[in-house]
């Protein structure tokens, strides 16, 4: 294993496993190992057990608002210091603005990710979801997300049909410069 590439949760590493699969990679072949954490409070020890002996090259994809925690973690293990959003992003940790379903919504576009909706089949729970008097007054956009996050699984399917809706000229940032950095290619 070359490159260890450290995820929140599922639904990163079916983003990133899926944007992979589309560009040609097989991340198992590059020697890429996607590993999920379970949330931002685990980083410190997963940085400790990969970062030990002959450490693998770190990378990962990071939540804005747990950008702080993977900082501290990083400089705890010797990784680096990361004072900002760019240091981390030179350490090779690319932050979504607020979380990956955020940026996939954006860069797909509310109307495209409506209609992956309806093509798994969920555009009527959508709707119901949106006609809730908690969720009339929000934005497109927050009803989008909010629903992704409704079901166990949600987002890890959604994660990769949206990959697959947008690419290839749609696809989030941090997700793009992540796979070039652990590829080292210019995907």
């Amino acid at each position: 294993m070359d490159c260890v590439v450290i995820v929140e949760g599922a639904s990163d590493k079916a983003a990133v496993e899926a944007l992979a699969r589309f560009r040609g990679l097989d991340l198992v072949t590059e020697g890429v190992l996607v590993e999920p954490i379970g949330g931002a409070h685990a980083v410190g020890a997963y940085l400790r057990r990969f970062g030990n002996g002959s450490r693998p090259r770190l990378a990962g994809l990071v939540d804005l608002a747990e950008a702080p925690a993977f900082a501290r973690a990083l400089e705890l293990v010797g990784v680096g210091a990361a004072p900002d959003v760019a240091a981390l992003e030179r350490l090779g940790f690319f932050v979504c603005s607020a979380d990956l379903e955020d940026e996939l919504i954006r860069a797909v576009g509310p109307a495209a990710v409506e209609a992956v909706i309806e093509e798994q089949g969920e555009l009527r729970s959508f709707r119901s979801f949106q006609k809730q008097p908690a969720h009339r007054v929000e934005s497109i956009d927050a009803q989008l997300h909010r629903f992704l996050g409704t079901h166990a699984g949600r987002k890890a399917a959604y994660a990769r049909a949206l990959i697959e809706a947008g690419v290839p000229d749609r696809v989030p940032p941090p997700l793009r410069r992540l796979l070039e950095h652990i590829t080292g290619t210019d995907n």
